[in-house]
């Protein structure tokens, strides 16, 4: 375990973190995990009790931790992510010794290089993580190994491996120039930007979308998330007794403003009200507030992309594919159409992670070809397209009275109580 960081960072625009785990070799009570969170110029490093620790004192000390005081030596831990210890556990542990990564789970640590896909070296001298614990990075679509003993089963190949929103962005076959928003516990938004890492000038962050093999090409990504609400069908139920918000405007900036505004100082506001607002008025105007939210991540996404010419022109072609469990909002999906000014595709079948997951697996053993997984025609056929019906003058307006929602929210953290 490593036994002490002292370090700091100071980056004027950095709000962000990352976690991961610490495990051991062998028989030993010393697991922990690490979430590196980055705040207002400030670096803390946090720990979480994966199993109980009797043994590992509190990491309270600002910018100098200490971990095990009983001597648990590095050259019997390892530095991993949950599907590193998932690999590890099926092929056999200690006895298979197989220490992977794939590129996208590598990447949500924050610790990976885009553009060389391996651990980048600077920022682990910074945080003291050794080379020898680190697992090694592969692709989203190989055979990384097989299940071993110990197991029900055993020499099943382990063929794929992908991140929850990676998945997803597979799964509705996403090329390039091309969107998905998962609608579940939040909104996640991403557009396939090719081959090429995009650096945002409109407030977006830059991520890998998947490698479909050790020698397949890298596909990126711009990203951002969004909160959601967590019952979909009850909201809707209520918002559908109104046709409008009545001139209410919702905006979520409960922990400040993220993509594209990025002000802290944000927060979160609710303006229009009358004597003749009801709850259902209110039920809509969240739902609006939501897809306000990803039409404003989406129109960034797609300015950065016609920028780079990653695409042609934003419209009229762009069609913004869903999943999720909140997709089943009908409500929700048609808002989004009429705010986006494009259609929104639902497949049949909302839940695209796993069959993103699906896809990199069997692409690996040769169950699908990638033409096959990119031919979006046939899914076209099963799939649900909700089409804008506001006119294109009445949409600018609901975005300027949005905007102007916005521009509420601003330097209200500081309010008094």
């Amino acid at each position: 375990m490593p036994r002490r960081w002292t370090w700091n960072l100071d980056s004027p625009k950095v709000n962000t973190n990352l976690g991961f785990i610490f495990f051991p070799l062998g028989p030993s009570e010393h697991w922990a995990g690490f979430r590196l969170v980055v705040e207002n110029r400030t670096v803390q490093w946090r720990s979480n009790k994966m199993v109980p620790v009797q043994r590992i004192p509190e990491l309270t000390r600002s910018r100098q931790q200490t971990a095990s005081s009983e001597g648990e030596t590095l050259d019997r831990t390892l530095m991993t992510t949950i599907d590193t210890w998932l690999i590890w556990s099926l092929t056999g542990g200690v006895n298979g010794d197989l220490h992977v990564t794939d590129v996208s789970n590598a990447s949500r640590t924050m610790l990976m290089n885009l553009k060389t896909l391996d651990w980048d070296k600077p920022t682990l001298e910074t945080l003291g993580i050794p080379a020898e614990i680190r697992p090694k990075i592969v692709s989203n679509s190989e055979i990384i190994g097989k299940i071993g003993k110990g197991c029900p089963i055993t020499g099943i190949p382990i063929s794929g491996c992908l991140g929850n929103q990676h998945a997803a962005m597979l799964g509705q076959a996403c090329k390039k120039g091309e969107a998905k928003s998962t609608y579940g516990t939040g909104a996640f938004i991403r557009l396939n930007t090719g081959e090429e890492v995009v650096k945002s000038k409109h407030g977006l962050l830059s991520t890998l979308a998947f490698k479909l093999g050790p020698k397949a090409p890298t596909n990126y990504a711009l990203e951002d998330s969004l909160g959601i609400i967590s019952n979909a069908s009850e909201i809707e139920e209520l918002a559908l007794r109104v046709n409008s918000t009545g001139g209410i405007y919702f905006v979520r900036a409960f922990n400040g403003l993220l993509a594209p505004w990025w002000r802290d100082d944000a927060r979160s506001v609710c303006i229009g009200i009358t004597r003749f607002t009801s709850k259902a008025h209110f039920a809509r105007a969240v739902l609006e507030s939501m897809c306000f939210l990803v039409k404003d991540v989406l129109d960034s996404k797609q300015k950065d992309a016609v920028e780079k010419g990653v695409i042609k022109d934003a419209k009229p072609e762009f069609v913004l594919r869903v999943d999720g469990g909140a997709t089943v909002n009908n409500l929700l999906m048609q808002i989004q159409a009429d705010l986006l000014g494009s259609p929104v595709l639902r497949p049949a079948d909302i839940e695209s992670t796993a069959l993103g997951a699906a896809f990199a697996a069997g692409l690996a053993i040769g169950v699908f070809k990638e033409e096959e997984i990119f031919a979006s025609s046939e899914r076209t056929k099963t799939s649900t397209t909700f089409k804008p019906l506001l006119n294109e003058e009445f949409r600018k307006k609901k975005a300027e009275s949005q905007c102007r929602a916005v521009e509420r929210t601003f330097n209200l953290a500081d309010l008094s109580l």
